[in-house]
């Protein structure tokens, strides 16, 4: 990111902390358990079966995914799971919160002297105000805390860029921000951060380590860590400068060679990316109608790519839950799981490791998803830390910003059309359109930028339609800066249709349109044609594709992210203050406790199927 920008939120934090800061003082945490890194990972277990006399040794491997820096339990759609009951009834169960999550792994490892717990990415980025007013240092404590032993880089870490990740692995207070509490440096991660496929433009080399092994009396598993090879389209520009994504198949199979010609010959691959299973069910029979056929998306010809060495894939990305069986290259099968996201679930996998080939017998190995119930005890470490994190946010987390009527639904609706989509970009066209403001004609929001929903009980459950500063923030926390750009009546017409052709075809990304922009989604159609460029209008009036508008839009969207190339060719910028600022502004300006907003009527887009 630009100096400017990193400034302007650096200041915004900065003044959000200034007055609780000092006030504060440390809370210590002692760990868990012990926590050693060396050539023994036993987590403080005691010792039982898996002897090194043993032919066969089991190997627990605990993992999950998509973090995304919830630490406190998350609220509404985003804190729950579908299970399907016996009786083929599906049942809605909360579930996350980093305290559950810790009391759920300790409880796991419990009887398994051979534990390995390994993450799938996006352990931290798009994070609520707890862990992002933070640069997500609150998370990293709590990983540590939760004994992670390596986890893989998603999209999402960079964010904020390399450099900042670095320091996310080492240590150190934030360059701009500085240490968050008296005498206390930040101590960086314990456990490793992959990203194999990742190199710097100007070495060559990758940008973090790609591979790590894990050993505990003779027995060792390799780890390989990717992320998706798409993720320049989906961060900002400064978030990967200087860096470049390669093929994920052939950097698995390089590093899977290069293992076992050091005699590693137990490899599992940490990936983020994923797929989107037949059932919403965390608990579905992903392989009853066959091997592979229970999930679809861009893991399945990854997972068929990937070399036999390979024993294993944990994955991530897609925030779905599946333990499936995806054939290899050579047609055998093997395990690939996700744990949806947030911390509700984790994935418990039984790897069976010969000694005598020192490789997974791949016919033994078994998989499940668990959920992370709230009815258990709270790991008292993690309720501590948090408490520790939330007087030092206390100053300006629970600021009121607004007030609705009713949840308004956005990171938990199913619809192409989200109600919390088209609050957002009325708020940004409204912040954006005076003439010295930008002068904006209509406003494009990212759905996938929108991370959360405006729940009326509250996060702490308050149950009065109060939005907090910490509320909206977890909505929007990104801190993008507002863009207004000329475009062209022709590329406001391709963007459009770029939502479901180009990049997007095989996965569409539906836009959220501010209030005055209409047009018809058909999906009967393919490819561009899904969106005929006579039904745009913009305040009832076809937009003219030789004419110029303004348009607002976040920076991430105004440099092309998402697949949308034609939102990167608007001229004459203006570059306005931050989303989140601009939301929180129109919360006020709407909402008062006697008159809150009510949930927008979803009727922007036309959809024919």
């Amino acid at each position: 990111m630009s100096a400017t920008v990193k400034k302007n939120r650096a200041a915004r934090r900065l003044l959000a902390l200034a007055a609780g800061v000092a006030t504060v003082s440390a809370i210590a945490v002692m760990p868990a358990g012990a926590h050693g890194r060396g050539d023994d990972h036993a987590h403080g277990k005691s010792s039982g079966h898996g002897r090194p006399a043993d032919k066969t040794v089991d190997v627990q491997l605990l993992s999950f995914n998509d973090l995304h820096g919830n630490l406190e339990p998350p609220t509404g759609s985003s804190g729950t799971v579908s299970e399907t009951q016996a009786d083929g009834t599906v049942k809605s169960v909360t579930a996350g919160g980093v305290e559950y999550l810790a009391s759920s792994l300790r409880t796991a490892r419990k009887g398994h002297p051979y534990s390995v717990t390994a993450a799938g990415g996006d352990m931290v980025g798009a994070s609520p105000l707890l862990s992002g007013l933070f640069h997500d240092e609150p998370t990293i404590e709590a990983l540590n805390g939760l004994d992670l032993d390596v986890t893989t880089v998603g999209n999402h870490e960079f964010d904020e860029g390399i450099d900042e990740l670095t320091r996310l692995q080492n240590g150190g207070c934030h360059p701009v921000d500085g240490c968050y509490e008296k005498g206390k440096k930040f101590q960086g991660a314990d456990f490793p951060y992959l990203s194999a496929n990742v190199t710097s433009e100007k070495t060559g080399k990758p940008a973090l380590k790609p591979y790590w092994v894990w050993k505990k009396n003779g027995v060792k598993i390799g780890f390989i860590g990717v992320t998706l090879e798409g993720t320049p389209n989906i961060v900002t520009a400064n978030g990967v400068k200087g860096l470049k994504f390669h093929d994920e198949i052939e950097t698995v199979n390089k590093y899977a060679k290069e293992l076992d010609r050091q005699g590693v010959k137990s490899i599992v691959a940490l990936i983020h990316e994923g797929g989107a299973p037949a059932s919403g069910a965390y608990n579905y029979d992903c392989d009853s109608p066959g091997a592979g056929a229970g999930v679809s998306g861009p893991i399945v010809d990854i997972a068929k790519g990937i070399s036999p060495k390979v024993d294993a894939l944990v994955t991530g990305h897609t925030h779905t839950a599946y333990v499936c069986t995806i054939p290899d290259p050579a047609g055998k099968p093997r395990m690939v799981t996700s744990a949806a996201s947030f911390g509700k679930l984790y994935t418990d996998t039984t790897l069976t490791y010969d000694r005598r080939t020192d490789d997974i017998v791949r016919t033994s190995v078994k998989s499940a998803n668990h959920v992370v119930t709230r009815d258990q005890a709270k790991a008292s470490d993690m309720t501590a830390l948090i408490a520790r994190w939330n007087a030092l946010a206390a100053p300006i987390a629970g600021r009121p910003q607004g007030f609705i009527s009713a949840d308004i639904n956005g990171r938990g609706s199913t619809a192409l059309e989200k109600p919390l989509g088209d609050l957002i970009a009325d708020a940004q066209l409204e912040g954006l359109s005076p003439a010295g403001q930008g002068g904006a004609q209509v406003a494009f929001m990212n759905p996938g930028g929108i991370r959360a929903d405006l729940v009326y009980a509250g996060a702490s459950g308050e149950g009065d339609g109060v939005v907090t500063y910490g509320e909206s923030f977890t909505v929007q926390p990104f801190t993008n800066m507002m863009n207004v750009v000329d475009l062209s009546g022709a590329n406001l017409i391709a963007t459009l249709q770029q939502q479901v052709s180009g990049l997007n075809e095989a996965s569409p990304k539906i836009l959220q349109v501010s209030e005055g922009l209409t047009y018809t989604l058909d999906l009967t159609k393919t490819g561009a044609a899904r969106v005929p460029a006579s039904s745009i209008e913009l305040n009832g009036e076809a937009i003219d594709p030789a004419k110029t508008y303004r348009v607002a839009m976040n920076e991430f969207l105004a440099g092309g992210g998402d697949g949308f190339p034609a939102l990167a060719l608007g001229t004459n910028k203006l570059v306005g203050p931050s989303d989140l600022d601009v939301f929180n502004a129109y919360l006020a300006a709407h909402s008062t406790a006697s008159a809150p907003l009510a949930p927008p009527v979803t009727d922007r887009i036309t959809i024919v199927q």
